[in-house]
């Protein structure tokens, strides 16, 4: 008798602005003003991060302007404290399901070594930001999942008050969490992903300590040769 697996099922995400498909075995909270997807597997849950957001609208607020300010590099300082300038990949207008977002691709736009993927429209009286961010050396075993995400995505404005940030706000600054230990992918305490992840300090320290103790035995010969010529 065969045995087969049963496959993990989506589950449908819904807030009061938008809804789409989660990855298999993902789940949403609430942090804050913005809404954080991740995995409830403990050794996937910092490959990838889904983020929301949401602002009352205001003069910032219109798709020209969001696809302009998604053109131009993001800059910021990592946790290392180090400056890291973005590479956007593109950003264009994009119809999912009868409505109309501004897409964009950046690499080290939010966390170093990851690409994150931004999804920015208008819906009435306020402005909605969609991302995910994934480990740039796991990027092809998401992104799969991540383009059922998008193709299943809906806006909407639903009455009465919701959890949005103020209307002078950016919609594009995400915020980091408070406390640099906590479970997100955007605390202090990720592992950078990719090829380009620096070095553990002490790999980075070494040469520079063997080059100072060589100066300092080459130091002592002269001196002691100095010594016994006197």
């Amino acid at each position: 008798m065969l045995a087969s697996a049963t496959p993990a099922l989506a589950a449908r995400f819904g807030n009061q602005f938008v809804e789409f498909e989660l990855p298999p075995q993902w789940k949403c909270n609430l942090e804050g003003a913005e809404w954080v997807c991740q995995s409830e597997a403990e050794d996937k849950k910092r490959d990838a991060i889904i983020v929301l957001a949401a602002k009352l609208k205001g003069e910032q607020d219109s798709l020209d302007q969001y696809k302009a300010y998604l053109e131009m590099p993001k800059n910021y300082t990592s946790v290392q404290g180090k400056t890291v300038n973005s590479e956007p990949k593109y950003a264009k207008t994009l119809a999912i399901n009868n409505h109309a977002w501004i897409d964009s691709l950046h690499l080290e736009s939010e966390i170093p070594g990851f690409y994150t993927r931004y999804l920015a429209t208008v819906k009435e009286d306020i402005g909605v930001l969609v991302t995910y961010s994934i480990n740039k050396a796991k990027y092809q075993q998401y992104v799969s999942q991540f383009e059922t995400m998008v193709n299943t995505l809906k806006v909407f404005r639903k009455p009465g008050s919701i959890n949005v940030r103020a209307a002078s706000d950016n919609l594009f600054d995400i915020p980091k969490p408070a406390d640099p230990s906590a479970a997100t992918v955007f605390g202090g305490n990720i592992p950078l992903g990719g090829a380009d992840a620096p070095k553990p300090k002490q790999e980075e320290d070494l040469p520079f300590m063997l080059l100072v103790i060589g100066a300092a035995v080459v130091g002592f010969i002269i001196w002691r040769k100095r010594r016994q010529a006197e």
